[in-house]
């Protein structure tokens, strides 16, 4: 019984005026020999430490408020309060606190306060010995009350003293009968002054005198005083306001009367603290923190009376998900989950915890996902507020039933897609929904908030789901706008399925960089889930169709992509994009952008400056031997020329290493052993050749070259060691596996790593017209015909010895069937 009675909360007041919670446990007072004196001790019930050790100061203010809360300060700005979870408990500590101090337990206040500053005791000697005197509570006294209320208010022991004289003599429901009989009388000027006086109380900040004031029957007549502002020519209409428009509604009624009391209460407070009182000034800011903290400790206590009632709890959830229930009334529930999840944020961490589980248990993520998909525009809102403090609170809580939910319905009715179309279909011009719910999708697909378990992790887990059953659906409507129709043929819309979206209308575009936002996070955060989905889909060619929309944020948002790709350095990334020919839609947007220093220009040139800084090999051999005549014009920043530069640096330093790369070779020429690849090489390979769509070694043949496969992964090995690049020009037999390795392709930049001289000659060709801006796919004809014999003569070819250079010349003819 003991243990109940004596267990705490312990709060600080921050720098916001907020309480923080610091943890729950059980309070004693003890006497410390290290702080000399009697002291309050809260030790945390989870662990036994110590959470709060406070000598009862004999100096020290200590207020009780709502028979359950202590507060006081320590310090000049710390301050403290103990919320009780029983009302004996906190009387039997109050009873020591006013023991030490020498009080009588009845008071609500021990008024030491007089004695915390000297020089102030001193000031006003004449006013200690006794309290202030107020002037009969009558009409022609408004006056003289009113300028008294305002002038203690510079003075904590003033203020103190003028709320206790307020307190003993019943003082403000006297007033509050003043103020009936002045505005029968309608008598203006004495409204005036009630104003002044009910303004003054509040912000004396006494917790005792807030209990009076927002009583039941005081509240209305508060609010009616404070309707009364000198400064208005009119008086404004606060109460018509709270008894006419603001409606009570019970979405499920509320059988406890202490919890209506409570309800109703707290509207009004707040309603006085948000709209009827002025922003409090800098000066002023402490004034209402005890309004501050009634307004939380009644929000935390209606949030706990509505938790433990169960029944009504699962009434609520009954009645939402029926599909019986009309719509006003299912907006008003989740109006009204809204609002509860809102007050749920004043809890301490652990209740906060206890809440939301009590909240998944009742099924509010099944709710919520039938809610979401509705057509009333409040409830989708309502319901996305209450899903982001869910996500917020648990973001693998929501993970998981997502993916239990997987197992027994259809991709177009889970939660995450539920949540994507809404995000698409967001009709408000600014998207601000979407980009709200991005976020949340956002938090979910982070891997930083994902648990690893001994077993199993989340993250590879939740990732398998999200790529398998939701990225389709994220994806859909950038790949419906970047299609080929699309991109040839703008005027033919009905091509694909979402006819009605058009690229450059101004709402697409920005749910398309909301997308690709997304998309870009994916990059970085999530690395081979991500890869295999933009190799296997080609998606990056299909962004990069975006930068040629009209709206430059879009056609940055598809350069930011790329940059992110790029950025991360890896080969595979970059022989896709060398192999697709993708650099040629990002040159020409800076060829088009002409002579302007925009953004898209400096974007544009960073990315290049970045591939030379970090002197990545293949992509400047591919920018350089594809694209430099075109670019070698731009001269006002020396990017290009860098590339050049290291491009020709890399080829003497090749041409020197592959001088003495023979003897290596030979020495390891006829080695066949059966090493296993590598899992990421085997991935490329294989994916490779399904995405190639052309049968390089016809099926028959397929087995043929398998003898010599391990010699020529060796091969693929030693000149990946040697940084990975070789010279595709002076030395074109040097670079089998090079070739191999750059040239398994069918676009134009294939030619240009090719070995053999037919190809040579073919690159000359169509190199330039690469170059000048038209794209890939006119070229690709020409040239795969080529890449074909190139790349296979990579395979079977070893550059070992003068005799096999002299085969390698004659090698189209020797092998009809790989030339043909």
């Amino acid at each position: 019984m003991s243990d109940t009675r004596r267990r705490v909360k312990v709060y600080t007041l921050n720098e916001d005026r907020q309480w923080d919670d610091r943890g729950t446990g059980h309070v004693s007072s003890t006497y410390v020999e290290r702080l000399k004196g009697m002291s309050l001790l809260v030790r945390a019930e989870s662990d036994g430490s110590l959470l709060l050790e406070s000598k009862i100061n004999p100096n020290t203010a200590y207020q009780k408020q709502q028979d359950t809360l202590i507060v006081w300060s320590e310090a000049e700005n710390y301050d403290l309060a103990l919320s009780f979870q029983e009302k004996a408990g906190c009387d039997e500590i109050w009873e020591k606190i006013c023991q030490v101090q020498g009080k009588d337990p009845s008071v609500e206040v021990t008024q030491d306060l007089i004695d915390e500053s000297e020089e102030e005791r001193f000031e006003e000697m004449p006013e200690t010995s006794h309290l202030i005197d107020l002037p009969t509570c009558e009409l022609n006294k408004l006056e003289e009350i009113a300028d008294l209320v305002t002038s203690v208010l510079s003075s904590p022991i003033r203020r103190e003293k003028l709320a206790l004289a307020l307190e003993n003599e019943g003082y403000i429901k006297k007033l509050l009968q003043l103020f009936q009989v002045c505005e029968n009388l309608e008598n203006t000027e004495g409204l005036h002054h009630l104003y002044e006086i009910i303004r003054g109380i509040l912000f004396l900040n006494k917790a005792t005198l807030f209990e009076v004031m927002f009583s039941d029957e005081c509240i209305m007549d508060v609010v009616g005083c404070l309707e009364y502002d000198p400064a208005l020519a009119q008086p404004k209409r606060h109460r018509e306001f709270l008894t006419k428009t603001a409606k009570f509604k019970e979405v499920i009624p509320i059988t406890d009367s202490e919890l209506r009391q409570k309800i109703h209460q707290t509207y009004r407070v707040q309603y006085i603290q948000d709209i009827i009182l002025p922003t409090p000034s800098v000066f002023e800011e402490n004034f209402l923190s005890t309004l501050t903290s009634f307004i939380f400790f009644n929000k935390v206590e209606i949030v706990s009376m509505l938790q433990e009632d169960e029944k009504f709890l699962s009434e609520v959830f009954a009645q939402l998900t029926d599909e019986a229930t009309d719509d006003d009334k299912r907006r008003e529930l989740v109006n009204f989950f809204k609002e509860f999840c809102a007050f749920s944020q004043t809890l301490q961490p652990q209740n906060r915890d206890a809440f939301f589980k009590t909240l998944a248990k009742l099924g509010i993520l099944p709710a919520l996902e039938i809610v979401m998909g509705m057509d009333d525009l409040q409830v989708r809102s309502a319901a996305t507020d209450i899903f982001s403090y869910l996500v917020e609170f648990s973001p693998s809580m929501v993970r998981e039933f997502v993916m239990q939910e997987a197992q027994q319905s259809d991709d177009d009715i889970l939660l995450i897609n539920v949540v994507i179309e809404q995000m698409i279909c967001d009709t408000d011009p600014e998207l601000g929904g979407a980009v709200q719910l991005m976020g949340l999708l956002r938090t979910l697909i982070d891997p930083e908030n994902m648990l690893a378990t001994a077993n199993k992790t989340e993250k590879s887990e939740f990732l398998n789901f999200f790529y398998n059953h939701c990225m389709h659906v994220l994806t859909a409507p950038l790949l419906a706008n970047t299609s080929e129709d699309k991109c040839e043929k703008d005027e033919i819309v009905g091509a694909n399925k979402s006819n009605t979206v058009c690229p450059d209308n101004y709402q697409t575009a920005q749910l398309l960089a909301l997308i690709l936002e997304l998309l870009t996070f994916c990059v970085e955060h999530h690395t081979y889930h991500i890869k295999n989905y933009i190799m296997n889909k080609d998606l990056l060619r299909r962004v990069l169709v975006l930068m040629n929309s009209k709206h430059t944020f879009l056609a940055l948002c598809a350069l930011r992509f790329m940059r992110r790709i790029i950025g991360l350095k890896d080969e595979f990334y970059n022989r896709y994009i060398t192999k697709g020919n993708l650099f040629e839609p990002v040159i020409n947007a800076l060829l088009d952008n002409g002579t302007r220093y925009n953004l898209l220009n400096s974007a544009v040139i960073e990315l290049f400056e970045f591939i030379r800084v970090e002197d990545i090999k293949s992509l400047t051999a591919h920018i350089v031997e594809n694209f430099y005549k075109a670019l070698e014009s731009i001269e006002y920043v020396q990017t290009f020329k860098g590339l050049k530069t290291k491009y020709e640096q890399e080829k003497d330093r090749q041409s020197q290493k592959l001088n003495s790369v023979p003897s290596i070779l030979r020495s390891n020429r006829f080695r066949r052993d059966a090493r296993t690849l590598e899992e990421d090489e085997e991935m490329w390979f294989n994916e490779d050749e399904e995405e190639e769509g052309e049968a390089v070694v016809p099926p028959g043949e397929k087995s043929k070259p398998e003898d010599d496969f391990p010699d020529s992964y060796e091969k693929f090995m030693e000149t990946k060691k040697a940084k990975e690049s070789e010279d595709k020009e002076n030395l074109p037999k040097r670079t089998s596996s090079g070739g191999f390795k750059f040239t398994f392709s069918h676009s134009a930049s294939a030619a240009n790593g090719a070995n053999s001289a037919n190809s040579k000659s073919v690159a000359a060709q169509t190199t330039p017209a690469s170059s000048n801006g038209s794209s890939s796919k006119n070229t690709s004809l020409t040239t795969s015909v080529t890449a074909t014999k190139g790349s296979l003569v990579g395979l079977v070819d070893y550059p070992d010895d003068e005799e096999e250079e002299e085969e390698e010349e004659t090698s189209p003819r020797k092998r009809p069937r790989l030339g043909s």
